[in-house]
């Protein structure tokens, strides 16, 4: 490819999940997207389970399978939340049921490396242009198009560049935005196990009276996956744990509940920021993703709202009408607007819950179980809950 390449209708800087799934769906409007990454695109299959799991709303796997991405996930390693159990500090519960709802899951558990694989085909089979190992040295805006420089010497132009780099966004700096994401003092450990019990398609969640939250999702088969977002201290501790100690402490957060636990991929831990931006929009330049907002994940709702970025992004372009111009200010406007919502509320909740039930206040833990307690007695709230995270 030439040092500097044709002008373009979209450059997408950031070939994670959001990234690759807007790609797809901007060229499958007719757009003429690039997608640049600074690593390796493709993920190795090595057959193991992978320890990075995403729940999938049913909306977003709607948007998947009309992209022709959820058609190529194998369905032995797929498995449906069919209920979700949640434990207050305290011993309140609340459940949901998916067949209540109305629905066949609440989500789908899906492993990351074999959800990017099937998108980075959809990418090529649309006609992307998909640029790998380009790191980043200079973005710069003319009236008409912005510009990626890389290291190498290249350079992708667009009429619009599209963030989609992760929380600590390269383009979101560059652009000038320079909200920083806040440190929840939490991080997330995750790991993968097999179960002497069966899920029954059952998520369960704890809220724990040191502040942290422990998630089991169900896998294939008699397997789970685990988030526990602990407090910094504890983290290291887990982290430090011979793996016999570490799945024993596991079982015993969550009860015991699906009897004796068997450690099938190392734990891995990672640390859990907040980030809010007054905007995710600017001159020829949108933010999608992890690199707009980012969400404490006891909603494992993170991805899904990358994934609403991508489709309304895609939606808006699709229907420009006789607006060429991909970057035009009306365009961008017009998404900012369509997302704030949606984000704002979900950044409301996520970060909410994270402060409620971190306080240690008696009165609050009082106050908190019982509101759990409630809010399990009256279907309506409860399906008013339900229905934003199922979009």
């Amino acid at each position: 490819m030439s040092d500097r390449a044709a002008s373009r209708d979209v450059v997408v800087a950031g070939a994670g999940l959001v990234g690759l799934a807007l790609a797809a769906a901007l060229a499958r409007a007719g757009l003429a997207v690039t997608l640049v990454d600074r690593g390796p695109v493709a993920a190795a299959d090595t057959g193991d389970w992978d320890v990075r799991v995403y729940a999938i709303s049913p909306g977003n796997a709607s948007f998947l399978q009309a992209l022709g991405a959820w058609q190529g996930l194998s369905c032995e390693r797929i498995a449906a939340i069919e209920s979700m159990r949640i434990e207050g500090d305290a011993g309140a519960t609340l459940s949901f049921s998916a067949y209540e709802l109305g629905e066949r899951a609440l989500a789908w558990i899906v492993e990351e490396r074999a959800l990017r694989a099937a998108l980075l085909l959809q990418a090529h089979a649309a006609g992307v242009d998909v640029v790998a190992g380009g790191r980043f040295a200079k973005l710069a805006w003319s009236v008409s198009e912005g510009t990626l420089a890389l290291e190498d010497g290249r350079s992708y132009a667009g009429r619009l560049v599209v963030g989609a780099d992760g929380l600590n966004s390269w383009v979101r700096h560059a652009a000038g935005i320079l909200a920083e994401p806040r440190d929840y003092g939490q991080q997330g450990v995750v790991a993968n196990f097999e179960c002497e019990h069966a899920h029954h398609g059952c998520a369960r969640q704890w809220f724990r009276d040191d502040g942290g939250v422990l998630a089991w999702l169900p896998l294939p088969g008699r397997r789970i996956s685990i988030v526990w977002s602990a407090p910094d201290a504890l983290a290291r501790e887990l982290m430090a744990l011979p793996h016999d100690e570490f799945r024993e402490r596991v079982a015993a957060a969550g009860g015991n509940a699906l009897g004796a636990l068997k450690l099938i991929t190392p734990p891995a831990a990672f640390p859990l920021r907040s980030l809010r931006l007054p905007t995710s929009v600017a001159h020829r330049m949108a933010l999608v993703g992890d690199a707009a907002h980012g969400v404490h994940p006891l909603a494992g709702q993170g991805v899904n709202l990358g994934f609403g970025d991508a489709q309304a992004l895609a939606s808006v372009l699709a229907e420009r009408g006789p607006v060429a111009d991909a970057g035009a200010p009306v365009l961008l406007e017009r998404f900012a607007r369509r997302r704030a919502e949606p984000v704002l509320a979900m950044h409301t909740v996520t970060d909410g819950l994270a402060r409620l039930f971190g306080a240690r206040a008696p009165w609050l833990r009082t106050l908190r179980n019982g509101g759990l307690s409630a809010v399990d007695r009256l279907p309506m709230i409860k399906r008013a809950l339900a229905l934003p995270a199922l979009r």
